[in-house]
């Protein structure tokens, strides 16, 4: 779709992203060791999450959230602002939806959803669903002090580079992770959120 980062960034609209997210997902690549399935019987959270680009004039900005670093679950992590279904949530979109308004306060009504990344699935059990949406300011943020450290904006460009990521490995529980990472300005974001990232790259560069 583009070979230019910074263009695709540029000249992106919302309905370039939603043709773009509607077609077949690229297939995994050699080297995506960070992608896993859950295996079956594992015991499985599902949850959504909200992948806020915010239309600004210098171009599109993604927007993440920083979690407190009490939490139970990825304290202190660099994420987008979702949760678990809950069994009133019709569908994904209304879990990224209405967990994207508790957590940061962004009214639902201000947010256009463009469509879905493919699911990504964490060695801790969650299914996470990646719900692409188009923010237009002015917004007003309420961040829920419980589960919120910061919010901040970068910009998308630089998630738009395959470059700008790094293939990572640790040793935990005996086994061997893999993970992406992507660092920004200082910020380490890596994870789940960096392979939702990546993700957004390959379908948005069509590759």
């Amino acid at each position: 779709m583009f070979t230019d980062s910074h263009l695709a960034a540029a000249t992106l609209t919302p309905e370039a992203i939603r043709l773009a997210l509607m077609r077949p997902a690229p297939p995994h690549e050699e080297n995506d060791l960070h992608a896993i399935s859950l295996k079956e019987g594992s015991k499985v959270t599902e949850a959504a999450v909200l992948v806020p680009l915010v239309h600004r004039p210098q171009g599109l900005q993604l927007l993440l959230t920083q979690r407190t670093a009490h939490l139970r679950d990825h304290a202190g992590q660099i994420s987008f602002p979702g949760g678990r279904v809950e069994p009133d949530d019709p569908d994904r979109e209304a879990t990224a939806l209405r967990e994207t308004e508790e957590e940061i306060g962004i009214a639902r009504e201000r947010i256009r959803l463009l469509g879905r990344l493919p699911g990504y699935e964490i060695p801790s059990g969650f299914r996470i669903v990646p719900v692409v949406g188009w923010v237009e300011p002015p917004f007003v943020l309420r961040p829920d002090d419980f589960e919120v450290a910061e919010i901040f904006e970068a910009p998308l460009a630089h998630f738009l580079e395959p470059a700008n990521y790094q293939r990572r490995e640790y040793r935990f529980n005996g086994r061997h992770r893999h993970y992406l990472a992507i660092p920004y300005e200082g910020r380490y974001i890596w994870g789940a959120t960096a392979g939702m990232l990546y993700s957004l790259c390959r379908v948005i560069h069509g590759r």
